[in-house]
């Protein structure tokens, strides 16, 4: 049942990645990345310096009109995962982040929490492809270290909408046995080897995810 079942989620994903491929909702200048966009990534020497960029360009998209600040405190994960590295939390090597590393599963979907405009795709610098969205006037959002990324710059998204896949394979139906019970019985962060970087951003300031994500959100009562 288990082997069954991975095999339908695994298509599922397959016609969900073709799907969004071949999404062409986006604004028709957009159908290449702007030149502006294309010099401010070859000039950015980091990933503050490119977000500050993106928040002062100007745009033909504006960004959704939702209620965004009223969501504080009430986001969902955009993948299921466990938070391995808080907000500026130092490594092993002293170096801190301002945002969340959060370990997946191989192949994990990520999806935008909140209706959002896509402000940025694609590689940037040693961070693997980078998402850059916009879920309301003067807010980004930023996932980093996918494997694939969905859609295309200008491309307004609709809440838990996919915008990517995370690395690694995941094991093929014929493996789903034993090693998954023992994971399973593991808990915690048991086969989770990828890592997405998370970050939510207001003008040029960042801000601690734990202001705005629900980590364990509470499942109420079905009514009889």
């Amino acid at each position: 049942m288990l082997g069954s079942g991975l095999d339908s989620v695994q298509e599922a994903r397959r016609l969900l990645a073709s799907a969004v491929t071949d999404r062409s909702s986006m604004p028709a200048r957009y159908a290449e990345d702007p030149e502006e966009l294309q010099e401010l990534r070859a000039a950015a020497q980091s990933l503050d310096d490119f977000a500050t960029g993106i928040a002062r360009m100007e745009k033909d998209v504006g960004a959704p009109m939702d209620d965004f600040e009223g969501a504080q405190g009430s986001l969902a994960l955009p993948v299921v995962g466990t938070v391995l590295r808080p907000y500026q939390e130092p490594d092993a090597a002293g170096v801190s982040r301002p945002g969340w590393i959060i370990a997946t599963a191989p192949a994990a979907l990520v999806q935008t929490p909140w209706p959002a405009t896509i402000r940025y795709r694609g590689p940037f610098l040693d961070y693997g492809n980078v998402m850059i969205v916009e879920p309301a006037r003067g807010y980004l959002m930023i996932f980093a270290g996918l494997s694939q990324v969905f859609g295309e710059v200008g491309d307004v998204l609709a809440a838990n909408d996919p915008v990517g896949l995370m690395g690694g394979a995941e094991a093929p139906a014929q493996e789903f046995g034993s090693q998954f019970v023992a994971d399973a019985a593991q808990g915690a962060d048991a086969g989770r080897s990828e890592t997405l970087y998370l970050e939510l951003r207001q003008g040029n300031e960042t801000l601690d995810p734990a202001d705005w994500f629900v980590l364990n959100p509470v499942v109420e009562p079905q009514q009889d």
